[in-house]
């Protein structure tokens, strides 16, 4: 609200979209800017906020949630994203708009049409940063930000939302963000102790017979006719498909999600699970990241994925702002590499670790492996700019909160709750703590 860059993180289902709509509504209804329409017959729009986000799912879920923050106010919120016709979208945007919501692919699309100008942006937010560097975009992305007529940094405020902070996401704050506030809000990758998650071992032929037990078990259970919404990973495509067969010809009503189906089969089969006509959903990774789906009760990794920071997204699924919920993994020997994080993860949220996991995880911990916790299992959730290998410039003092030296500017956060150094000085100037 007091208009600072600000890179961020919280734990899935904490309400991380309201946190960055919230002050883009208002910031706007503010300035007054938004009454402005174009003209009719224009070409060519000029929002003032933009949003963007790696997946078409996830960019129409925080369009809806901005539709709702902004409910009479004046401000319009439009969404665009590849794999739908452009057209529908190119009208919607005539019409006018203050929010674009957008995948990066589509809205480079849209700028090379001269359809979208970024010069009047005064709000830039990226959502799941994380997860659009993982699946390629930092090029499209970096192109939005650098190359277009994008206001620069200082000029506009940024927001970057992460759920991890690799060097590379940290990178690309300090080119994107001005002298930016790191927070971080509970412990950075974990997941929350409302999730209950229990750890099964189970060999590859008996998943299928497992699966079904727990059906059947969640089904005897549930209260007054009430359907409980079950969502099943797998890792691949074809297994989605099989396994939602499978489902279906034993009597449990299941759909499926994954890349290789069109955009109007994903909404298809998401309006069908949230309805709970097919309460079960059957779904690769691309489901994983930001849905928030109400009323999933229960998350089942019937196949593990290689990454913790996978498991951590895929069963935030459930357990979403307060509510409790279930998270069940079937593991076996070639997910041994996952052991050691996973047994941290359990740890951390207070859960039961099964006494075999616990020696797969010892077994693994003496041969390292990609998913051991830096940091003290947090993820690299700390403030690169402490960390004097990263930067480029000069430094700034020391800190309890925002430490350390500073970016390509030279300037550095320095003292407790942060004064920071001029550009190029190297230097501190104290701020107050309610401006923080």
């Amino acid at each position: 609200m007091a208009g600072r860059d600000l890179m961020a993180c919280a734990q899935t289902g904490s309400g991380k979209t309201a946190a960055f709509c919230f002050p883009v509504i208002s910031g706007i209804m503010k300035s007054g800017q938004h009454i402005q329409r174009p003209p009719r017959g224009a070409r060519t729009v000029y929002p003032l906020a933009l949003i963007l986000s790696p997946t078409r799912e996830l960019s129409m879920q925080i369009h809806e949630e901005a539709k709702k923050f902004s409910y009479q106010t004046g401000v319009r919120v439009v969404v665009a994203y590849g794999g739908a016709p452009i057209t529908q979208q190119l009208r919607e945007l005539e019409r006018g708009v203050d929010i674009l919501v957008a995948t990066p692919g589509r809205l480079v699309d849209l700028l090379e049409r001269a359809r979208v100008s970024l010069q009047m942006i005064r709000y830039l937010t990226l959502d799941e940063a994380d997860r659009m560097l993982d699946m390629g975009f930092e090029p499209q992305i970096r192109k939005i930000v650098e190359q277009m007529d994008m206001p620069p940094p200082g000029e506009r405020q940024t927001m970057l939302f992460s759920a991890t902070f690799p060097k590379e996401i940290q990178r690309l704050a300090s080119d994107f963000l001005y002298h930016y506030i790191f927070l971080a809000v509970g412990r950075v990758g974990s997941s929350t102790d409302l999730i209950v998650q229990r750890v099964e071992f189970v060999h590859d032929p008996d998943k299928r017979s497992y699966l079904m037990d727990l059906l059947h078990a969640q089904r005897d259970t549930e209260v007054q006719g009430k359907q409980a919404l079950t969502l099943v990973f797998v890792e691949t495509k074809k297994g989605a498909d099989s396994l939602e067969n499978w489902l279906c010809s034993n009597g449990f009503p299941a759909t499926s999600i994954h890349g290789d189906r069109t955009q109007q089969e994903r909404e298809s089969a998401l309006r069908s699970f949230k309805s709970g006509r097919t309460p079960i959903l059957v779904a690769t990774d691309v489901a994983a990241r930001g849905l928030d789906i109400p009323h999933v009760a229960h998350v089942i990794n019937f196949d593990l994925p290689n990454d913790i920071d996978d498991y951590v997204h895929r069963i935030g699924r459930t357990g979403r702002a307060g509510k409790t919920g279930l998270a069940t993994a079937f593991f076996n020997e070639s997910n041994s590499s996952l052991a050691r994080s996973l047994s941290e993860l359990m740890q951390e949220a207070n859960q039961e670790v099964p006494a075999w996991l616990s020696r797969y995880a010892a077994r693994s911990s003496f041969g390292g492996g990609r998913n051991r916790r830096s940091g003290g299992g947090r993820f690299g959730g700390r403030d690169f700019r402490r960390d004097n290998s990263f930067n480029r410039g000069g430094g700034g003092g020391g800190s309890d909160y925002y430490g350390g030296g500073g970016g390509s500017s030279g300037g550095g956060y320095g003292g407790s709750y942060g004064g920071y150094g001029g550009y190029g000085s190297g230097g501190r100037q104290r701020m107050g703590l309610n401006y923080l």
